[in-house]
């Protein structure tokens, strides 16, 4: 079924306006809110609502009745998102990763799996998390030790792409996750992955923009909160993040350059987070933070 995404291009500023407007409108409804912004020079964002097209005439009336009253200015785009088969263009190449006890692996290397090993099966798909990048791997290797030396009742896998962070939790502890991503074909893939892993339970695997979504309160607070983003975003979430987290709570934030990680600590420790330990890979880092 083809995908639709409604657009409209504005400010920084007037996006999370927009983005704020809209979620009120669709509440708790499965369609996909989200804020990218596109050049940081010229502050232009986007603010983008992702539906499926058989539902595009409802949506779509909805947002242009909103946006009429409150943003008359703005004009609303339509993209069809290409439905492309990146299975068939798998990353057959990539060997498994090994990160801790975790192992990474597709289909086609089973055959590498150890006893002792918490093997985790993802095929390339159209979502990020394949183990291979430094952010994916630095998380993974915070996650074990982290559950090692800590009791954790319940987790959140923010912005979760593939599912593999939420897996690997799901995998080492059985403890509720919920995972969440502002696109709806990462949830579907990460869905799919997590039944291919063998989680039947435990897991829920929702779409939400940032913390626009009443889900985060009905799952939380947490006990560990990770979220393998970007700097940026992880910067400006930060006094949102700490509010869903339980106290004495564990974080892990990582797609976070090395040159980044001061700026992140800085936030994070505004918010009466400690620094327990950073893991540096590829020149990409993984923090792991704790509530006071």
């Amino acid at each position: 079924m083809s995908e639709i995404r409604l657009y409209v291009s504005t400010t920084e500023v007037q996006s999370g306006e927009v983005l704020d407007l809209l979620s009120e409108v669709f509440g708790e409804e499965d369609i996909a809110i989200a804020n990218t912004e596109v050049d940081e020079k010229r502050d232009i964002w986007e603010t983008s609502v992702y539906l499926y097209a058989n539902d595009e005439d409802d949506v779509r009336n909805r947002v242009d009745e909103a946006l009429k009253s409150a943003f008359p200015h703005l004009t609303l785009v339509r993209e069809v998102i290409p439905d492309v088969d990146w299975i068939a263009k798998s990353l057959e190449g990539l060997t498994p990763v090994r990160a801790g006890r975790f192992l990474v692996h597709g289909s086609h290397d089973r055959d590498k799996v150890r006893i002792n090993d918490l093997a985790i099966e993802i095929e390339a798909g159209q979502a990020f998390g394949t183990g291979h990048h430094g952010t994916t791997a630095g998380c993974l290797e915070m996650i074990e030790q982290v559950l090692r030396a800590r009791t954790i009742r319940n987790a959140l896998d923010l912005g979760t792409g593939s599912g593999v962070l939420a897996i690997a939790v799901a995998k080492m502890r059985p403890v509720p996750v919920l995972a969440t991503d502002i696109d709806p074909i990462a949830i579907r893939v990460a869905k799919e992955n997590a039944r291919l892993n063998g989680i039947v339970s435990g897991m829920s695997l929702e779409t939400a923009p940032g913390f626009h979504s009443d889900s985060f309160r009905k799952h939380g607070p947490f006990d560990l909160i990770i979220a393998n983003i970007l700097a940026r975003p992880l910067i400006k979430m930060a006094p949102q993040l700490v509010t869903h987290l339980a106290p004495g709570g564990t974080v892990i934030l990582s797609g976070i350059l090395a040159s980044q990680r001061w700026k992140v600590l800085s936030a994070y420790n505004g918010m009466h987070l400690s620094h327990i330990r950073t893991l540096w890979r590829n020149g990409w880092v993984t923090i792991h933070l704790r509530k006071d």
